[in-house]
Order: structure tokens, then C-alpha cells, then sequence
């Protein structure tokens, strides 16, 4: 077992919460409920929500907490934008709070600190169009346009069983690209596709 002096900062962050989780199920469930918060969510409103990401196309690497709480860092988001830009022609547009949330969630669920490899997140209507051009697979609306949707791999994770985590939690829609190597999360309504 690794002494606390052995982990690092993100690794020993969740061992702590994880500590003060179990404090707040047996001390504080009667007071959560009298306020109509479970302990889980009382836990929630304090933790610090970061991620890791690399953006596949430029190897550009980002380590950043965007949440605290309820409350979204505004530079946090700002560098998320910007590593989610539409990397053909440097444009961005702010990513939806919900599918980063989402992205978050997937990696929770799967019990990994590695890096999400972003394969495409926001896409210009130019991007778009050309890219539908040249494969039916492309929506003409797509979710990435409007900053929505997200394309992931992570190393050591199949397509499956990242798909299988998003679609346990029926945040948003999930795609299935076995092919390509990548899963799609959005936050638009729950749907799934592919095989």
C-alpha cells in the first residue's frame, strides 16, 4: 500500500475525500437530510474537479482544475477551450460546461488519473462541412459545432468499456467509433450508437 508521502497531489486529493466521504455518511447523513442534501451531494459541493487532457492532433498537454464546487474556474474553462479548439484553423468557442462535466464523470466511473486524448472537440461550421463532405459519418449539425460533444480515447481503455461508463450514466448521447478508436460523448439528450 502507498504511504501518503508516496501519492501524488490529485491521488492523495481523492484518498482525502474519500476519507471525508466516509465521515460525512455516518456523521453528517442526518443533518444532510434535514437540509435535503444526501451526504454524496454535500461531498459534491466541496470537491475539486480536474482533468487531464492531451489534444491528439498537436500533442498539447493540459492539467487544470475547472470546478470547485458548483462554481466553474472562468481560466480553468478558458484553457479547456482553448486545447478543444478546431486545431485546422485555430478557432475555439466556449465548451459546454455539461459535456466537460460529462467527460469527467466517464473518468471517474472508470477509476483512472490517466490523460483523455481529445480527438475533436469544438469543430467550425467550415471544419464541419468539409469533414462531412468526405465521410457520411459526420453530422451536418453536429454537436461539436456548438461546442457540445467531444471525441476521447484513453490509453489503456478499450472503446467499449469507455462507452460502457458513459452510457451507465446517461449524461448525454454516446457513439461507438470501434473503427477510428474513439467514443463520442455530447450533452445533448441521451441516445447511443454503434457497434
Amino acid at each position: 500500500m502507498a504511504t501518503e508521502e508516496s501519492l501524488d497531489h490529485e491521488e492523495l486529493e481523492e484518498r482525502i475525500i474519500s476519507r471525508r466521504k466516509l465521515l460525512a455518511l455516518t456523521a453528517g447523513a442526518g443533518a444532510a437530510g434535514i437540509i435535503g442534501l444526501t451526504p454524496d451531494d454535500a461531498e459534491a459541493a466541496r470537491r475539486r474537479r480536474s482533468l487531464k487532457l492531451v489534444e491528439t492532433h498537436t500533442g498539447e498537454k493540459l492539467s487544470v482544475v475547472y470546478r470547485v464546487g458548483n462554481k466553474y474556474s472562468r481560466n480553468g474553462l478558458r484553457k479547456i477551450n482553448s486545447i478543444m479548439r478546431d486545431w485546422r484553423n485555430d478557432q475555439s468557442r466556449p465548451i459546454d460546461p455539461q459535456v466537460i462535466d460529462y467527460l469527467y464523470s466517464v473518468r471517474r466511473w472508470l477509476g483512472t488519473n490517466k490523460p483523455i486524448k481529445i480527438v475533436s472537440g469544438y469543430r467550425s461550421p467550415a471544419t464541419n462541412a468539409m469533414l462531412a463532405r468526405k465521410s457520411g459519418g459526420v453530422a451536418r449539425n453536429s454537436y461539436h459545432v456548438k461546442g457540445m460533444a467531444i471525441d476521447i480515447k484513453i490509453d489503456g481503455y478499450s472503446v467499449n468499456s469507455i462507452a460502457r461508463a458513459a452510457k451507465a450514466m446517461k449524461l448525454g448521447g454516446v457513439g461507438k467509433y470501434n473503427r477510428s478508436g474513439f467514443v463520442h460523448i455530447d450533452s445533448a439528450e441521451y441516445r447511443t450508437w454503434g457497434r
